[in-house]
């Protein structure tokens, strides 16, 4: 459900795309040095906005380093990392350890519990270290879950706890920007939940899985309605976001706002053109 926060490229000024590109491996060596390869394979862009998001917000002190990488082996990479990198890092290891349980409760998943087993130690410290998200993000994805299961046909349910989770995620302290930083959060977190389920209807329908989707599929304004919710989501997101006091990043921020978090549906409108064709 992750990897829709992304940015526009072609629409990035090139010190801003390799900026980002620096605070992106920021994120993956940090993840690295804490968890090892599974912390890895848990690397998200939206995290990656997070980290930019509250660096910018807080004007957090950001150490540049420069680390070999497997995937770039030929050149020493830059990253810049910092508290939030940190936080997000964490954050990530949290996500991840709770949908593996999901997965091995549920529906018995091997990977499911192998993951569980091999991350506990680890997430329970961090699980102590930040309790609220914890006890948000377990919730919300038991919630989640719960939709599933009982075939909810009410997008904005479902689409409500993942928004909630974000919203908890942007939250690193309670102070003057939580209500912005929620309000930021929830909306983003419908809109990749709606994207989602969008994206993934076809193969779906296809395969009897759940999608909240599927009851408004053979309607003629089903495409229309689903882009004017998407639209609504953003925009929301975006109102919230410009409330905040961003200037370091600024023009970073707002290429994966206002452009790069549509990046898949173009990829799907596409895809649709040419299937007519």
């Amino acid at each position: 459900m992750f990897g829709y926060v992304n940015i526009y490229e072609p629409e990035l000024k090139v010190r801003d795309f390799r900026k980002y590109k620096s605070y992106y491996c920021g994120l993956c060596h940090t993840l690295k040095e804490r968890y090892g390869f599974l912390g890895q394979m848990t690397l998200t862009y939206d995290m990656t906005f997070a980290v930019v998001l509250l660096t910018s917000l807080y004007e957090a002190e950001t150490e540049h380093i420069t680390c070999p990488c497997k995937v770039h082996p030929v050149k020493k990479q830059d990253m810049l990392v910092n508290e939030y990198t940190a936080y997000a890092a964490d954050m990530n290891m949290v996500l991840a350890y709770f949908h593996m349980k999901d997965d091995w409760v549920d529906e018995k998943k091997i990977s499911g519990f192998a993951g569980t087993y091999a991350l506990h130690r680890k997430v329970k410290k961090i699980i102590k270290k930040y309790p609220r998200q914890s006890r948000v993000i377990c919730r919300s994805l038991k919630e989640l879950a719960a939709c599933e299961r009982e075939g909810v046909t009410d997008i904005d349910i479902p689409a409500g706890c993942f928004g909630r989770l974000m919203s908890e995620l942007f939250v690193y302290r309670k102070d003057h920007w939580e209500e912005r930083l929620r309000t930021l959060g929830f909306f983003l977190g419908k809109f990749i939940y709606i994207m989602d389920a969008y994206e993934d209807l076809e193969k779906d329908v296809k395969e009897g899985c759940y999608n909240p989707l599927k009851e408004t599929a053979d309607r003629p304004d089903h495409e229309d309605r689903c882009r004017q919710i998407l639209q609504m989501m953003i925009a929301e997101c975006c109102a919230g976001f410009e409330q905040l006091p961003c200037l370091l990043d600024v023009d970073i921020l707002r290429n994966i706002l206002y452009d790069g978090v549509w990046n898949r549906y173009k990829k799907v409108q596409q895809q649709k053109k040419e299937a007519k064709e």
